[in-house]
Protein backbone atom coordinates (compact mmCIF):
# COMPACT_ATOMS: atom_id res chain seq x y z
CA UNK A 1 0.00 0.00 0.00
CA UNK A 2 1.67 3.15 -1.07
CA UNK A 3 2.23 6.22 1.81
CA UNK A 4 -0.60 8.37 0.20
CA UNK A 5 -3.25 5.68 0.59
CA UNK A 6 -1.82 5.07 4.02
CA UNK A 7 -2.48 8.64 4.39
CA UNK A 8 -5.76 8.77 3.32
CA UNK A 9 -6.71 5.94 5.03
CA UNK A 10 -5.15 7.63 8.32
CA UNK A 11 -7.32 11.17 7.47
CA UNK A 12 -10.52 9.08 6.73
CA UNK A 13 -10.12 6.90 10.14
CA UNK A 14 -9.82 10.31 11.99
CA UNK A 15 -12.92 11.84 10.28
CA UNK A 16 -14.89 9.05 11.11
CA UNK A 17 -13.81 9.03 14.40
CA UNK A 18 -14.48 12.38 15.20
CA UNK A 19 -17.90 12.07 13.70
CA UNK A 20 -18.40 9.32 16.37
CA UNK A 21 -17.67 11.48 18.84
CA UNK A 22 -20.04 14.40 17.37
CA UNK A 23 -22.43 11.66 17.51
CA UNK A 24 -22.19 10.35 20.28
CA UNK A 25 -22.13 13.65 22.64
CA UNK A 26 -25.61 14.48 20.63
CA UNK A 27 -27.29 11.68 22.19
CA UNK A 28 -25.59 11.97 25.82
CA UNK A 29 -26.42 15.87 25.85
CA UNK A 30 -28.64 16.92 23.54
CA UNK A 31 -31.31 14.39 21.90
CA UNK A 32 -34.95 15.20 23.78
CA UNK A 33 -35.82 11.43 22.55
CA UNK A 34 -33.30 10.02 24.81
CA UNK A 35 -34.51 12.54 27.67
CA UNK A 36 -31.84 15.12 27.14
CA UNK A 37 -33.94 17.65 26.72
CA UNK A 38 -34.43 19.46 29.80
CA UNK A 39 -31.41 20.33 32.52
CA UNK A 40 -32.43 19.11 36.18
CA UNK A 41 -33.11 20.94 39.44
CA UNK A 42 -30.50 18.56 41.06
CA UNK A 43 -27.89 16.52 40.71
CA UNK A 44 -28.67 13.04 39.85
CA UNK A 45 -26.84 10.19 40.45
CA UNK A 46 -26.20 6.39 41.19
CA UNK A 47 -23.27 4.86 43.38
CA UNK A 48 -24.57 1.30 43.64
CA UNK A 49 -22.94 -0.73 41.00
CA UNK A 50 -25.16 -3.01 39.36
CA UNK A 51 -28.52 -1.13 41.12
CA UNK A 52 -29.86 0.24 37.51
CA UNK A 53 -28.97 -2.76 35.61
CA UNK A 54 -30.78 -5.13 37.86
CA UNK A 55 -33.81 -2.62 37.49
CA UNK A 56 -33.88 -2.52 33.81
CA UNK A 57 -34.05 -6.23 33.82
CA UNK A 58 -36.60 -6.76 36.50
CA UNK A 59 -38.89 -4.32 35.09
CA UNK A 60 -37.61 -4.86 31.26
CA UNK A 61 -41.38 -5.27 30.45
CA UNK A 62 -42.86 -1.77 32.46
CA UNK A 63 -40.06 0.34 31.01
CA UNK A 64 -40.63 -1.66 27.64
CA UNK A 65 -38.10 -3.06 25.55
CA UNK A 66 -36.42 0.15 23.84
CA UNK A 67 -35.74 1.38 27.36
CA UNK A 68 -34.23 -2.03 28.17
CA UNK A 69 -32.11 -1.97 24.57
CA UNK A 70 -31.15 1.27 25.26
CA UNK A 71 -30.19 1.27 28.86
CA UNK A 72 -28.53 -2.39 28.14
CA UNK A 73 -27.38 -2.72 24.98
CA UNK A 74 -27.07 0.33 24.28
CA UNK A 75 -24.33 1.43 26.65
CA UNK A 76 -22.26 -1.42 25.31
CA UNK A 77 -22.76 -0.23 21.84
CA UNK A 78 -22.07 3.06 22.35
CA UNK A 79 -18.66 2.48 23.37
CA UNK A 80 -18.01 -0.19 21.00
CA UNK A 81 -16.52 2.28 18.03
CA UNK A 82 -14.26 4.07 20.63
CA UNK A 83 -12.59 0.82 21.50
CA UNK A 84 -12.33 -0.15 17.79
CA UNK A 85 -10.79 3.27 16.21
CA UNK A 86 -8.33 3.75 18.95
CA UNK A 87 -6.24 0.96 17.73
CA UNK A 88 -6.79 2.08 14.01
CA UNK A 89 -5.98 5.72 14.55
CA UNK A 90 -2.76 4.93 16.18
CA UNK A 91 -0.42 2.11 16.60
CA UNK A 92 0.26 2.70 20.58
CA UNK A 93 -3.27 2.35 21.15
CA UNK A 94 -2.86 -1.39 20.20
CA UNK A 95 -2.30 -2.86 23.46
CA UNK A 96 -5.70 -3.98 25.42
CA UNK A 97 -4.76 -2.58 29.18
CA UNK A 98 -4.31 0.73 27.40
CA UNK A 99 -7.90 0.91 25.96
CA UNK A 100 -9.82 -0.20 28.76
CA UNK A 101 -8.30 2.14 30.76
CA UNK A 102 -9.07 4.82 28.05
CA UNK A 103 -12.29 3.44 27.86
CA UNK A 104 -12.64 4.01 31.35
CA UNK A 105 -11.48 7.08 31.44
CA UNK A 106 -13.49 8.77 28.64
CA UNK A 107 -16.61 7.03 30.10
CA UNK A 108 -16.03 8.61 33.70
CA UNK A 109 -15.50 12.31 31.98
CA UNK A 110 -18.90 12.09 30.35
CA UNK A 111 -20.39 10.72 32.99
CA UNK A 112 -19.19 13.47 35.34
CA UNK A 113 -19.86 15.74 32.41
CA UNK A 114 -23.35 14.77 32.76
CA UNK A 115 -23.05 15.03 36.15
CA UNK A 116 -22.06 18.70 36.74
CA UNK A 117 -24.41 19.80 33.92
CA UNK A 118 -27.40 18.37 35.33
CA UNK A 119 -28.29 16.28 31.93
CA UNK A 120 -28.75 13.01 32.58
CA UNK A 121 -27.62 10.70 35.74
CA UNK A 122 -23.99 9.80 36.86
CA UNK A 123 -24.26 6.49 37.14
CA UNK A 124 -21.39 3.67 37.84
CA UNK A 125 -23.13 1.10 36.07
CA UNK A 126 -23.14 2.57 32.71
CA UNK A 127 -19.24 3.34 33.00
CA UNK A 128 -19.02 -0.65 33.44
CA UNK A 129 -20.95 -1.39 30.46
CA UNK A 130 -19.42 1.85 28.49
CA UNK A 131 -16.13 0.08 29.04
CA UNK A 132 -17.22 -3.15 28.43
CA UNK A 133 -18.65 -1.82 24.84
CA UNK A 134 -14.77 -0.12 24.54
CA UNK A 135 -13.17 -3.83 25.41
CA UNK A 136 -15.41 -5.53 22.58
CA UNK A 137 -14.51 -2.56 20.13
CA UNK A 138 -10.66 -3.27 20.78
CA UNK A 139 -11.37 -7.55 20.35
CA UNK A 140 -13.33 -6.88 17.30
CA UNK A 141 -10.18 -4.51 16.26
CA UNK A 142 -7.59 -7.56 16.71
CA UNK A 143 -10.03 -9.88 14.60
CA UNK A 144 -10.59 -7.74 11.69
CA UNK A 145 -6.63 -7.37 12.19
CA UNK A 146 -5.43 -10.35 12.34
CA UNK A 147 -8.55 -11.23 9.39
CA UNK A 148 -6.57 -8.62 7.30
CA UNK A 149 -3.16 -9.63 8.31
CA UNK A 150 -3.45 -12.96 6.95
CA UNK A 151 -4.98 -11.89 3.79
CA UNK A 152 -2.84 -9.84 3.38
CA UNK A 153 0.30 -12.53 3.13
CA UNK A 154 -1.82 -15.21 1.27
CA UNK A 155 -1.75 -12.82 -1.73
CA UNK A 156 1.59 -11.66 -1.13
Amino acid sequence: MSEQTKSRLTKAGWLLFYFYLILLSYFLFFSEHYGRGSISEEYRYNLELFKEIKRFIKYREILGIENFIVNILGNVLAFTPFGFFLPCLKKKYRRFILVAFLSILFSLMIESLQLYSKVGIFDVDDILMNSIGGMLGYMAFKVVYFVLQRFHNVNR
